[in-house]
């Protein structure tokens, strides 16, 4: 009986190898990579109709994954964190029109390379003065973050560099006047102008560099076999060049059969604290700006959510409810969206109507920030006022006072004691939300730490130094506000008073 019962465990345990070898050879073979790409680069990569990615990155990295018997899902990522993304492995490769770099090539690995490129200077089809690379002197340069492109327009004299997250802001950029000239990738701006997204801009002939573009893996990555393998085979059997033909109605050029840079070795030794004492002055340069950005924005907020606040509570009606849209509205959209619409919105809609006008970055920040500040801040003070006893304003009245008077020596000193402490939280939290006008080439403290990181791709030294500085910052602000809460309630002065004695 025992002899049966050991072999039908010996059977079953059998069967259960077998199953288990077949469902890994099965998962081998389906082995799914995480590619990252930043969809904001057409004809390379970007999201089409149906919200599908498209492109001939795209194109190409399917056909690889193909040859190579792999699956691939793509994410989306902005450019200035996909090499920090491969550098954690949150990502198995990355395929979004990067230049190969020594530089880079010190951090990630890169597979033989895909595409010939080159960097070109894109400027306003009315401009008679920029000839060539060396006409930027002194000249406003639009950039995109972390690229090539933004590496070469630092070695121009007296250039004064704005970057920005993505190209086609950059580009836009210069639609709107506020910038010289564009240093971008050839093919990309190129595409933008023949297929009419831009107008009024001209490319200079001459490229600046002639540039190769490289599917970036971490360095000792087990893919990168597996992705050279693929895209050997789709460069042997044709498939490449139909892609090519699909996408740039040309012959492709003839591509080196090996990465330009090979078994780099990251030289990069110093400490996290050594790297956070280097740059740390050039975050408290951005902390600076964070401040006054701040400060000012709550002033111009204060000011403009009060007048809100007592139309609100005003008795003409068309009055009220105009101030009821305005803050449905900021409270109801994302400030990220409004700082686009003041800052590349309005130019734009300026141009359509046919005449120019534009905004300098630190004013339209400020606006930005201090109307939709002011529409919380209405709230608050609305709030607050309505929230004191009828019977002073009885009181007031019963002396003579008008309404104006009522309002400033008497229910407004007493509401404003009460709305400290949300007007307290409402500063604290500008003060963090001025790192999104980061995205209009705004230098302030979350941008210095991306221009760092991007130079020198030590992202968590380098954004956990940011967000110290940002803590403090907070910290130091909630310290003042209970200060100066605690110094305007007579109650706890009064305390005080006796704890002293």
């Amino acid at each position: 009986m025992s002899k049966q019962i050991f072999g039908r465990w010996c059977l079953v345990l059998s069967l259960i190898c077998l199953l288990l070898t077949g469902c890994s050879g099965n998962l081998s073979q389906e082995k799914t990579l995480r590619i990252a790409t930043e969809p904001a680069f057409p004809p390379f990569e970007f999201t089409g109709q149906g919200g599908n990615l498209q492109g001939f990155s795209i194109d190409l990295m399917n056909a690889i994954a193909s040859a190579a018997n792999l699956r691939v899902s793509f994410q989306s990522l902005p450019f200035d964190g996909i090499i920090p993304a491969l550098q954690s492995r949150t990502v198995d490769a990355a395929i979004s029109s990067i230049t190969i770099t020594a530089e880079r090539a010190k951090t990630v690995a890169f597979s033989r390379p895909y595409f010939k490129a080159g960097l070109a200077i894109a400027i306003r089809s009315s401009d008679e003065d920029i000839t060539g690379f060396d006409s930027l002197k002194n000249k406003k340069i639009a950039v995109q973050i972390g690229t090539t492109g933004a590496e070469k327009a630092k070695s121009i004299p007296g250039a004064q560099i704005r970057s920005f997250d993505s190209a086609p802001l950059a580009l836009q950029e210069l639609l709107n006047s506020n910038v010289d000239a564009v240093i971008n990738d050839a093919p990309v701006t190129l595409y933008a102008i023949n297929t009419g997204n831009l107008q009024g801009i001209k490319v200079v002939e001459k490229l600046l560099t002639e540039e190769y573009y490289g599917i970036a893996t971490a360095q000792n990555s087990p893919y990168l076999a597996l992705i050279n393998d693929g895209l050997n085979r789709v460069l042997a059997n044709g498939a490449y060049s139909q892609i090519y033909q699909k996408w740039f109605k040309a012959e492709p050029p003839s591509l080196p059969d090996k990465s330009l840079y090979e078994n780099q070795n990251n030289t990069r030794k110093s400490s996290s604290i050594k790297l956070i004492l280097q740059f740390l002055p050039t975050l408290l340069q951005g902390a600076l700006v964070t401040i006054q950005l701040t400060i000012l924005s709550t002033l111009l907020g204060l000011i403009c959510g009060t007048l809100i606040a007592l139309i609100r509570l005003s008795q003409f009606t068309p009055a009220r409810l105009l101030a009821r849209a305005y803050v449905d509205f900021f409270r109801g959209t994302p400030l990220l969206v409004q700082i686009f619409m003041i800052y590349f919105g309005i130019p734009a809609l300026a141009q359509q109507l046919g005449f120019t006008f534009n905004f300098d970055r630190w004013v339209a920040g400020v606006i930005a920030l201090s109307v939709n500040a002011a529409a919380y801040i209405a709230e608050i003070v609305r709030a607050g006022i309505q929230s004191i006893e009828t019977g002073q304003t009885e009181a007031a009245k019963s002396l003579g006072l008008n309404p104006w008077l009522t309002m400033r020596l008497v229910i407004f000193p007493q509401a404003f004691r009460r709305m400290l402490p949300p007007l307290g939280n409402e500063f604290i939290s500008l003060l963090k939300d001025t790192s999104l006008v980061a995205v209009i080439g705004f230098e302030e403290l979350f941008r210095k730490g991306q221009l760092i990181v991007a130079d020198n791709y030590r992202a968590f030294e380098i954004y956990a130094a940011v967000a110290i500085v940002y803590l403090c910052l907070t910290l130091l602000a909630s310290q003042v506000l209970s200060r100066l809460e605690m110094w305007m309630n007579p109650t706890m002065k009064a305390q005080q008073r006796k704890a002293k004695r």
